[in-house]
């Protein structure tokens, strides 16, 4: 008999003390950590120094350059591109030529090595999108890039979700900013698996 009371309280302490307390545990632990790294996980946020710091604010913003000088596949290809030296030094053989930021971008031209800029934005790899089939539509690329023309540093600010790209193809009028000018090149994007579940 005292054998049993011992095992029936045992038993009766784990399943009314500690499974609650473990349950509970691993419960908030699993709440916190989703909380904390949801802009992680979407890359909302996410803003990697580069190896030069080129600031989009000045070059895009106040100098006013198209985005598609140095992004040269955004109208043309799946992917925007990112810009060579060659293209750079295009006026920086002579715009501020001194500055420390320039003088390092001579040196990756000079000795011909390729500038290894840190992706800010990036689509799974299991999905497939066409840069050039949204912005020939006329979708500006604020859309989904936020207002590079602002940032020093650019930094994402949008989801590239599933759910995101979803809630845009349904209701394009809803999510992109510039839809009235562009309203009659604009229509429901496609929503079956294979539009962006495919090979690539």
């Amino acid at each position: 008999g005292y054998i049993y009371s011992m095992k029936k309280h045992l038993l009766d302490y784990n399943l009314k003390v500690r499974l609650p307390i473990i349950a509970f545990t691993a419960i908030l632990a699993f709440t916190i950590t989703y909380y904390a790294s949801y802009a992680e996980r979407n890359g909302i946020g996410y803003s990697p120094e580069q190896p030069i710091k080129y600031s989009h604010k000045l070059h895009a913003g106040d100098m006013q350059i198209d985005c598609k000088y140095c992004h040269t596949g955004v109208d043309k290809s799946r992917v925007a591109g990112i810009p060579s030296a060659d293209v750079c030094m295009n006026c920086h053989t002579v715009a501020r030529a001194d500055k420390p930021e320039i003088v390092k971008l001579v040196k990756y031209y000079n000795e011909g090595k390729p500038i290894e800029w840190n992706r800010v934005h990036k689509v799974p790899d299991f999905a497939y999108f066409n840069h050039s089939v949204h912005v020939n539509k006329g979708i500006d690329c604020v859309n989904c890039h936020g207002d590079v023309k602002q940032m020093e540093q650019v930094a994402q600010v949008n989801s590239f979700t599933m759910g995101a790209c979803l809630t845009c193809h349904r209701n394009p009028e809803k999510k992109i900013s510039n839809f009235e000018q562009i309203k009659d090149n604009v229509k429901k994007g496609p929503e079956n698996c294979a539009a962006c579940h495919r090979q690539q």
